[in-house]
């Protein structure tokens, strides 16, 4: 009953019926007030004998007797039609404030909402996100347009902060390796640094850095658009693992890390974009070669489980708290603050993993390892 009322239809169609049984109310409390004081008019203008027989007449409830009809024809002063008029007159302007006060209140508990909502509108056209729209009243349609427009706000102010902080963390990002290179640039000039080959490999290391930077700011704008295409076709993830873990191999062997894979039961194969399961199995792994390193042991493994492809990636290294499980996400958030770019990445790398996951309709989440390091485990759905 409670959600039936809070319907604003409901509500408005409540608040014009009490306006109106309000205003007749008070039209006939009127009428009646004006009709008694005119009865006492016109009984006060009787000569007495005949007031006397018009009070008898009254009280034998015989008002409307031949008598009485004659005396009222005989000593009633004016028009009955022009009196009736001035009543309609008189209540009309009792009732119009009365019914005045309940219109506006009834409009304004209607559209104080939508008047808190527009205010906060031009603000936050402006670039004002801080603004909140104000229900007044609890429950109800209105309150659940404001609530979505605040949560519309909240949505806007989050953008604009992220943007904010991902604009001056690009430029903190491409600041550094373009300075590295001018200043070696100038230096290599004016003959202070020798040119040698070793010398053009250092810069060749900022350009590649610039490049994996470009890259990756690439392929997650392009999904923000919705641009993104994928190749879906039949894969072999068992393969796919296989192939990743022999390219990084030698990689992994420089730096002591053991890796294994397991596959618990039958894997079926899944309709997935190859490429982009390549990226991602990269992002893992070269998040693993930079912060697990003192594990010394990389673990992937793979199950089938409730219609989902579960891929998971585990570490031995020092692991994450809890709060930092939805912040490695974040674009430009390096799992060790203290790290630079040239051991930390550029912070891109598991928000790529988390885009390119979701984009084909599956989950990322990360928990700890059973090896007390970090675990990130994918959910690809099988269709």
């Amino acid at each position: 009953m409670a959600r039936f009322l809070d319907r604003i239809w409901i509500r408005f169609g409540l608040g014009i019926a009490a306006t109106v049984l309000v205003t007749m109310g008070v039209m006939a409390i009127t009428s009646y007030v004006y009709g008694q004081l005119e009865f006492e008019r016109f009984r006060e203008s009787l000569p007495d004998k005949v007031r006397v027989e018009f009070d008898l007449l009254n009280a034998h409830d015989m008002e409307d007797s031949p008598r009485a009809v004659e005396i009222y024809r005989q000593y009633w002063l004016g028009n009955r039609w022009d009196t009736d008029i001035f009543a309609l007159f008189i209540d009309l302007l009792v009732c119009l404030p009365f019914g005045l006060i309940a219109g506006f209140w009834t409009s304004r508990m209607i559209t104080q909402p939508v008047q808190s909502i527009a205010e906060a509108a031009r603000r936050v056209a402006v670039g004002d996100f801080s603004v909140r729209a104000d229900a007044r009243n609890r429950g109800g349609e209105m309150t659940s347009l404001v609530n979505d427009f605040n949560h519309m706000t909240d949505a806007l102010e989050t953008l604009e902060r992220e943007r904010k902080s991902t604009m001056a963390a690009i430029s903190h990002e491409l600041r550094t390796p373009l300075a590295v290179l001018q200043a070696r640039l100038h230096a290599i000039c004016d003959n202070v640094i020798p040119a040698n080959p070793k010398e053009f490999a250092r810069l060749l290391d900022q350009v590649r850095h610039l490049t994996r930077l470009v890259d990756d700011l690439h392929t997650l704008s392009v999904a923000d658009a919705g641009r993104l295409s994928l190749h879906r076709q039949d894969i072999n993830l068992v393969a796919l693992v296989n192939d990743v873990l022999s390219k990084y191999a030698s990689r992994l062997a420089a730096h002591g890390i053991q890796a294994e894979m397991t596959v618990q039961g039958g894997i079926p194969h899944i309709q997935a974009d190859e490429d982009r399961l390549h990226q991602i199995l990269n992002n893992l792994i070269e998040n693993a070669l930079q912060y697990a390193e003192s594990g010394g042991w990389l673990g992937i493994d793979l199950q089938y489980r409730n219609n989902d492809i579960v891929i998971s990636v585990s570490d031995a290294g020092e692991g994450l708290s809890e709060d930092m499980h939805e912040q490695v996400f974040q674009r430009f958030q390096r799992l060790d603050p203290s790290r630079n770019r040239a051991t930390g990445g550029s912070g891109l790398g598991l928000s790529i993993v988390r885009t390119l996951v979701e984009l084909q309709g599956g989950q990322v989440s990360i928990d700890k390892s059973e090896r007390g390091g970090a675990r990130f485990i994918i959910r690809l759905p099988h269709d």
